[in-house]
């Protein structure tokens, strides 16, 4: 392990990527991976780098995409992403949403053929800390059967939410639907351990405990049953809505192989004092003091800004293979 700030690591990132992407969606990508590393969210992060170049590379991302937004109705936006990164096209979303908002008290921004979204909750956080209450969902390739199924026709398909908080950063919720992250798998893959048995299946539909053997089969949903409608509702929202291509017509994002997977998000903002009353930021401050008064229990997202509080003073670490593959750290 090289360890580095992480204005280094965003430098060094934004260097790889320039060789095969727009400056633009160079800077976009680098900033989201090392942000995500900062926060602890490995699966999200630097690990990605390989794949995301390997996709560069064989034209299942195209690195000169420019996203394309139009403005449907006062209140909606959607982005075409082209085939591009999903983060050039979120950033552009999460931009254009405030002053959306503010004229309508509401505003919802749709993203087609898009990609891998990263840490989702780095995008509802962004516009909380404007103010804003933010929900984020987006699908993914298939990776979840519907509740007494065998077939993945639904992805892990992420939801986050975002709430301000008066004085303090913005509560944050991020959470895939099924048991664990898809890259939480893929990266005790890469590092050839084993996964705790009941997260995922096997392509026979049995329990596993072999990483390969998951990522070749079915991930088991978080709350069964509610987790699989929950994730029909994100593949309503986040395919349907944008016209996106729905999880069990996208391609992985886990390799090279195949077409652009044109995997959609829906990103929704809400003005908290749209609806005139005046009292969002005191109910939200006595439902955070009610939360961490009791023992044990505390707001979420607290560790994720601790590990980010802690990169910035203490660097982030760098894979030694990471850099034998892309090249030496700058200075």
């Amino acid at each position: 392990m090289t360890k580095v700030s992480v204005d280094v690591a965003r430098q060094w990132a934004v260097e790889i990527f320039a060789r095969h992407a727009t400056a633009g969606a160079a800077v976009s990508v680098a900033t989201a991976l090392v942000a995500a590393e900062a926060d602890g969210l490995k699966g999200h992060g630097l690990s990605r780098m390989p794949t995301y170049v390997g996709m560069l590379q064989s034209g299942k991302i195209d690195g000169q995409a420019q996203p394309s937004p139009r403005r449907i109705k006062p209140g909606t936006l959607l982005i075409d992403a082209a085939c591009g990164f999903a983060y050039p096209a979120i950033d552009m979303a999460c931009a254009a949403l405030p002053d959306m908002v503010r004229a309508c008290g509401i505003a919802l921004a749709g993203i087609s053929r898009s990609n891998h979204a990263g840490a989702v909750g780095h995008h509802v956080e962004r516009l909380a800390a404007q103010g804003l209450i933010a929900i984020f969902v987006a699908n993914t390739p298939e990776a979840i059967a519907p509740w007494g199924g065998s077939k993945a026709v639904f992805g892990t398909n992420p939801i986050a939410f975002a709430a301000p908080l008066p004085g303090r950063p913005p509560i944050v919720i991020d959470l895939a639907l099924s048991k664990v992250a898809r890259g939480t798998i893929v990266q005790a893959k890469q590092k050839g351990e084993r996964i705790p048995e009941g997260w995922a299946l096997d392509a026979q539909g049995r329990p596993t405990t072999d990483a390969d053997a998951a990522l070749a089969g079915t991930m088991v949903a978080m709350g069964e049953a509610k987790g699989a409608a929950l994730a029909l509702m994100v593949e309503v929202l986040a395919a349907a809505l944008v016209g996106s291509h729905l999880s069990m017509q996208a391609s992985s994002f886990l390799d090279e192989k195949g077409a652009p997977p044109q995997t959609g998000q829906c990103l929704i903002a809400i003005d908290p004092e749209s609806l005139g009353h005046g009292r969002f930021g005191a109910s939200m401050t006595e439902l955070a003091a009610a939360i961490e008064s009791q023992p044990g229990a505390r707001l979420p997202g607290q560790r994720r800004l601790e590990l980010r509080r802690r990169a910035a003073i203490d660097g982030i670490e760098i894979p030694a293979a990471l850099v034998a593959r892309f090249g030496a750290l700058p200075n």
